[in-house]
């Protein structure tokens, strides 16, 4: 299995305090390099903008980039969420966490090999036009978009167990019967979607969570509401955006896990991949602030990813 990562992605600062710091990118390379993990470790390319246009419209991305400062912070959202930063770094850090999912996508073709893209900034809040939730590219939506027009893919799942829904992941496939998109989140919670009536065009499939939702509930509702419709709808690759959010270490949140759901979880969608799709997936790391929640749910989650392929 391959690791994609950069060190521009530690690059990017976001301010003194802000949760989504280079420490986390660090805590999952230290954890995996520690362990006994067989991984082998890549460097993401940088994605260009011809492919990040499957996605985001070339001059909503070129406006984002106009609008780095050469030193300092300058935020893209207006208040009360104008926490989605941009530092002097922050160009190659976004292209290279997009380009990870485009060389994971080729490997996984050609040599059918699992990835997990070790990155930062995550993407699953970023919309067609709209950066926000820590999110500017929206990564996995560029992989299938990718693994559609160059590998003729039909069917593509996304599943996301971030503990905040992926508004931008939602918006972009909201009427594309091509791509399922499975979400569970903590409701209500930024960014405010994600009601289970949102369904898309039968595609979308959003799985709500009390506040101090446990384990046995989780996986429960998980499977009955996301894996049970992936698994109709038979999936020839599977893209999870991988969040550790719902973790009960996790300072932004209040769902309830534990370290080793993360290996029940992907576990499950193994099976799932495995039965429909030869066994293709890609994981993207999304949320998760707690650095040693994180630290442990990431083997967890690879150990699980690594095995029956």
């Amino acid at each position: 299995m391959i690791v994609y990562t950069h060190n521009d992605c530690l690059k990017k600062f976001n301010g003194h305090a802000h949760p989504e710091r280079k420490e986390r990118l660090e805590s999952i390379t230290s954890s995996i390099k520690s362990s006994n993990l067989k991984v082998m470790f890549k460097e993401a390319p940088l994605a260009d903008l011809e492919t990040v246009s499957l996605v985001h419209p070339k001059k909503h991305i070129e406006k984002i980039f106009s609008n780095i400062p050469p030193d300092g912070l300058v935020g893209v959202e207006k208040e009360p969420y104008a926490d989605t930063m941009l530092c002097s770094n922050s160009k190659n850090a976004i292209l290279r966490s997009c380009g990870a999912g485009i060389a994971a996508a080729n490997n996984l073709m050609e040599k059918n090999e699992r990835a997990f893209c070790a990155v930062r900034p995550p993407g699953h809040h970023a919309e067609s036009v709209r950066a926000n939730g820590f999110c500017f590219i929206n990564n996995v939506a560029v992989a299938a978009r990718y693994l559609q027009k160059k590998y003729r893919i039909n069917k593509v799942a996304i599943i996301d167990f971030d503990v905040h829904h992926g508004n931008g992941t939602q918006e972009i496939f909201y009427k594309d019967r091509s791509v399922i998109y499975g979400s569970s989140h903590e409701f209500p919670l930024f960014p405010g979607t994600g009601a289970e009536h949102e369904t898309g065009v039968g595609n979308i499939f959003n799985a709500t969570l009390k506040a101090g939702t446990t384990s046995k509930d989780f996986l429960a509702i998980f499977d009955q509401k996301i894996l049970k419709a992936v698994d109709k709808f038979k999936p020839e690759v599977i893209l999870i955006s991988a969040g550790f959010d719902a973790h009960k270490r996790d300072p932004l949140a209040n769902i309830n896990l534990e370290s080793n759901d993360f290996f029940k979880i992907t576990k499950n969608i193994v099976d799932i991949a495995n039965t429909h799709s030869n066994g293709r997936i890609i994981s993207f790391l999304e949320g998760g602030y707690d650095l040693q929640a994180l630290s442990e749910s990431i083997l967890e989650h690879l150990n699980a990813l690594k095995s029956h392929i």
